[in-house]
């Protein structure tokens, strides 16, 4: 991915300690118990089969950009998954399935597809990560998610020994979440995508973009404009990864925005009648989807709100939580973490929740 920081191109000793902050966007995490590269999907496969045989605890990592390590590392096997590529696998109409490999950096891939006029995935441009990650948490921003464009994933199944192709219907999609994101089962191979042959984009769905597109909800745009409006927007937050910007060293959102029942939300409104209506958006079957980010400011924790070891809020966006030093602990992020959860809960009566996957650490 785009956002590794270094990537060993030699079968050096794999048993020799390897420090997994070289591999997270928050350079965070402690040594790998072993580390092994796969190039390609079979070689994905054989690793993780290889370390079975060995009785060890598999950790399977690609760009690392939504991953929490703990400082005590990962004592199994880490296999680093480099697979490369995407290729068209069916046309029908004015559509086009595309197959890419699960190593595959997103925004790479996204700027791809704008290039050869496939909408779908322009307002998911400039997101860090691999491909194969992004069915796992079924990665959305600005009004696209990637479970209305996906056709199926492949994927090994560890319990089975064999490798599936699942159904998007199957993938368990839901906010922020899939059958993967939990389960060490699965080990994401390829993801298919159906997109629409179009120089525009979807309608725009996002009011934010849509203000800074100078168009109405609802317009479409030219795949170029939407993508590098995106992009401008994501790297004003400090989302877009910069190795020279410490606001950047992060995972992102930490937590994604609670969705509440019609009970909840009112109780929020009660505990917030000083500060006026919470910003939300209407969800299915009454549900309402709550601004993480607003909750977070309101508590007290601010851009820059500063924790332990050079750990801090970015001083662009509330939801991203950085290793601004470059040199802090897991352990510091974590109480950081921990700080703004429990400050929220106490001041709204609203329990925040991780958005990355925590390694070996808890908040």
């Amino acid at each position: 991915m785009s956002d590794v920081y270094a990537d060993p191109t030699t079968a050096a000793d794999p048993t020799d300690p390897v420090t997994l902050a070289r591999y997270t966007t928050l350079r965070l995490g402690g040594p790998a118990g072993r580390l092994e590269i796969a190039g390609d999907t079979a070689q994905i496969v054989r690793k993780v089969q290889e370390a079975e045989a060995r009785e060890q605890a598999v950790l399977v990592l690609a760009g690392g950009s939504n991953v929490v390590i703990g400082d005590q590392g990962f004592p199994g096997t880490v296999v680093l998954v480099r697979s490369r590529g995407f290729q068209v696998v069916a046309e029908e109409g004015d559509t086009v399935t595309v197959r890419v490999q699960a190593g595959e950096p997103w925004d790479d891939f996204v700027a791809a597809t704008v290039e050869r006029g496939w909408s779908g995935l322009e307002c998911l441009s400039g997101i860090p990560g691999s491909a194969g990650a992004t069915p796992i948490q079924n990665v959305g921003a600005y009004g696209q998610e990637v479970a209305e464009t996906i056709v199926a994933v492949e994927a090994y199944d560890r319990t089975e020994r064999r490798v599936v192709r699942i159904a998007a219907a199957d993938c368990g999609f839901v906010y922020r979440g899939s059958i993967f994101k939990y389960s060490d089962r699965w080990v994401v191979l390829s993801v298919d995508f159906r997109l629409a042959r179009s120089p525009l984009s979807g309608p725009v769905r996002y009011a934010e973009l849509a203000r800074a597109l100078g168009v109405e909800v609802g317009d479409r745009v030219p795949l170029v404009e939407a993508r590098s409006t995106v992009r401008r927007l994501r790297a004003g937050k400090g989302m877009v990864l910069d190795p020279a910007d410490p606001d950047t060293w992060s995972v992102g959102s930490f937590f994604t925005n609670p969705v509440l029942d019609g009970e909840a939300y009112e109780q929020l409104r009660e505990r917030a009648t000083d500060l006026g209506e919470p910003p939300h958006w209407p969800g299915v079957d009454g549900m309402v989807k709550v601004s993480a980010a607003w909750l977070i400011d309101k508590a007290g924790f601010g851009k820059g709100y500063a924790g332990p070891e050079g750990v801090t809020i970015s001083s662009k966006h509330t939801l991203a939580l950085t290793n601004r030093s470059g040199a802090a602990s897991t352990a510091a992020l974590v109480a950081l973490a921990r700080e703004i959860r429990d400050g929220v809960q106490s001041r709204f009566g609203v329990t925040l929740h991780p958005e990355p996957v925590l390694i070996n650490c808890t908040i």
